[in-house]
This record gives C-alpha cells, structure tokens and sequence, in this order.
C-alpha cells in the first residue's frame, strides 16, 4: 500500500511540473498584437506574470511591465522627478503633462511665477481744474485776472457777472505770495533762463534752455511787472492742482493758450 501511494505522488509531481513549465513557455511568449511588445525586446524565456512570483522563479527585476499590468506600467509613465518617453511607434501620452502655457499678457517672475503685466499709472488731471464758465460777483472789471492760491484757480472776469476758471499749479510752501501784478510782457513758446536765485538752489539746472515742448515754460508766458514770476504753460501737466512751483502760476498748454488769446497787455492781475 505504501509503494502505489509513493508512486501516485511521484507520477503526479511529474505532471505539475511537466504542466507548469509548459504553461509558464507558452505564457511568457508574447503575441502578434500585444500593445506593450515591440519587435526589438529580445526574448527572456518564460514570463511569469511580474511580482513576486516572477522574482522567486527567475531571479529577474519584476518591476518589468507585463502583459496585463495596471496602467502606470504603460509606455510613457514617470517616477517622482523623472521623465520617460513612449517606445517608437506610440503616440503621445494622453495622461503626460504638456508644457505650459502662459496666457498673453503675462511674464514670469524670477522664481517662475506668473505675473500679470503691470501698466503704467495714467497720469490725469482732477476734473475740477478744468476750464469752465462761472458765475461771478465781484467788484473787479472784466478782464481782470484773479488767482486764488489756497484753491488753485485762475478766474478771468468777463461781462454779465461771468467768469472763466482755469485750474492752476502754485507756489510751494515757502515760495507763496500774494498782491497786484500786471501784465508787462507776453510770449510765444518762451526761453527759459533760470534766475541766480533758482540756480542757487538747483545748480544741475541749465542756464539757458530754447523754448518748445520740452521747456518748462510751456507754451505761452504772461510776464508780471518787473517781478521774477509768469503766468505759463508746463511740461507736466499732471502738477495742477498742486504746489511745486517756485512762486510762478503754471497752466496746461491749452488753457494758457487760450488765456494768452483773451489778455492784454497791461491786464491787472490780483493773487490772493
């Protein structure tokens, strides 16, 4: 009884192993249309499917992509910092990241961040220093030029209790005044020749500077008595309104044209 049992097992052993290294030959040959094969892999016999089993029978690194295998194991995957490209004859990756694209408009800061561009500051004019008609019911005669510092205005008086208003740029703190003045002298598009007193205190300054849109002056200049100060035009315009000047009244180009148009000489003008 003992020696049929012996041979029983012996003669199924010999199946199983006979069985299993034909399965294992016919498993590991790959097929004419296996999507993860192509016709340069050298044969490496029997395929045991990866994982654990494929090390314990064959020795080999089971990280090998296998027939079947979940699909991080396709052609084209990546590792943490690594890249990979699919085998010759597969496409494009649909799952890889593609480059960046960066909207238009955009730059990128130095540590690669995006930054929306910036545009520049728009300079303008408040709108209350525009050029306006008023009423006005003062004592002074049409044509009279009134400047009120503390409010940055111009007032040229006209007939029927009227009045033009122009916004202006005054006087500093340190360099206000006030009093009757009159128009000595007019000029187009003026030259500029800072006084020893300015120089003084800005000695970068030129000495003499040509009229034209670059000259401080601006276009027109309305010269008051034998004073250092003018009634003129600027070269920025975005100073209206405010107090920067060295004592002189400052207009945009346009309204000390039109106020150049419409005063004589001799016109009394009274700064308060």
């Amino acid at each position: 009884m003992r020696s049929v049992r012996f041979l029983t097992f012996t003669a199924l052993a010999g199946a199983l192993a006979f069985g299993g290294s034909a399965a294992a030959q016919s498993f590991g040959q790959p097929t004419r249309h296996d999507p993860f094969t192509t016709g340069s892999t050298p044969a490496r016999g029997p395929n045991y499917g990866g994982g654990f089993i494929e090390m314990l029978m064959t020795g080999r690194d089971p990280g090998q992509p296998a027939r079947g295998a979940a699909v991080y194991n396709r052609p084209g995957a990546q590792a943490y910092g690594q890249r990979s490209h699919a085998p010759a004859g597969y496409g494009a990756d649909p799952f890889a990241p593609g480059p960046e694209q960066r909207a238009p408009g955009r730059r990128l800061a130095a540590l690669g961040d995006p930054l929306e561009a910036q545009r520049p500051i728009e300079r303008v004019i408040d709108p209350r220093f525009q050029k306006q008609e008023v009423a006005y019911d003062g004592k002074h005669a049409p044509g009279t030029i009134i400047i009120d510092t503390p409010r940055r205005f111009l007032f040229l008086v006209q007939p029927g209790g009227r009045a033009l208003r122009y916004g202006i740029g005054v006087g500093r703190p340190g360099f206000e005044w006030a009093g009757m003045k009159s128009v000595t002298r007019k000029a187009e598009w003026p030259n500029w020749t800072p006084p020893p007193e300015m120089l003084k205190r800005r000695p970068d300054l030129p000495r003499f500077m040509t009229g034209g849109p670059d000259n401080p002056m601006g276009a027109r200049a309305l010269y008051l008595g034998s004073s250092l100060y003018r009634i003129h035009g600027t070269n920025e315009p975005h100073t209206i309104g405010q107090a920067v000047s060295s004592g002189c009244i400052r207009m945009t180009n346009d309204d000390v044209t039109d106020l150049y148009e419409r005063v004589r000489v001799g016109a009394k003008v009274l700064v308060i």
